[in-house]
């Protein structure tokens, strides 16, 4: 499926994105605007919800509590609109919508896509694999392979952001230099 905005670079893509987003979104749904992630399947809308009142001046223990309670019943308040608006998204965009939201120290994705991605490996890799799958860490090589890539992106956030504003940095010098 072609995606409308195939010809943009990465961060007009999400502009637009984010831009269609809020522009549909019921305004008292979020704080500020909504995190918008791209990549070649899924577009995610991730928002800020209000903090409750009563989640301040509690043990961490019961601020937990008040905050999964609360983006639980804003999961489930939503739902039917959430889809209705993904729907709308992905008739338009050509990507599958996910959802989620920050609340106070807590992010939790209510929906993802879960993609299968082709890799080759030579035995010194698939070993690690294998070793994960046989100590019970993970089920399969495909589970032990998606363990090592959140291991890997939680131990090295910053230099992955660095990496994608490089990235989006070469991708605004090539829309700014000639056309082909």
């Amino acid at each position: 499926m072609r995606r409308n905005f195939d010809y943009m670079t990465s961060s007009e893509a999400v502009e637009k994105v984010r831009g269609w987003f809020t522009g549909r979104l019921p305004e008292d749904w979020f704080e500020g605007p909504v995190e918008i992630v791209l990549d070649r399947e899924e577009i995610s809308v991730v928002g800020r919800l209000p903090e409750p009142p009563a989640a301040r001046g509690v043990s961490e223990t019961e601020r937990a509590a008040v905050l999964a309670g609360h983006v639980q019943r804003f999961r489930e308040e939503t739902r039917e609109r959430r889809i209705a608006i993904a729907r709308e998204a992905e008739h338009r965009f050509g990507q599958k919508v996910s959802w989620g939201v920050v609340c106070g120290d807590v992010r939790e994705m209510f929906t993802t896509l879960s993609v299968p991605v082709m890799t080759r490996l030579r035995q010194p890799e698939r070993r690690v694999l294998d070793t994960l799958v046989e100590a019970g860490v993970a089920r399969s090589r495909s589970d032990a392979l998606a363990w090592c890539v959140r291991l890997v992106g939680k131990h090295t956030d910053k230099w992955l952001a660095e990496l994608r504003a490089a990235l989006e940095h070469v991708e605004r010098a090539r829309a700014a230099g000639p056309k082909a």
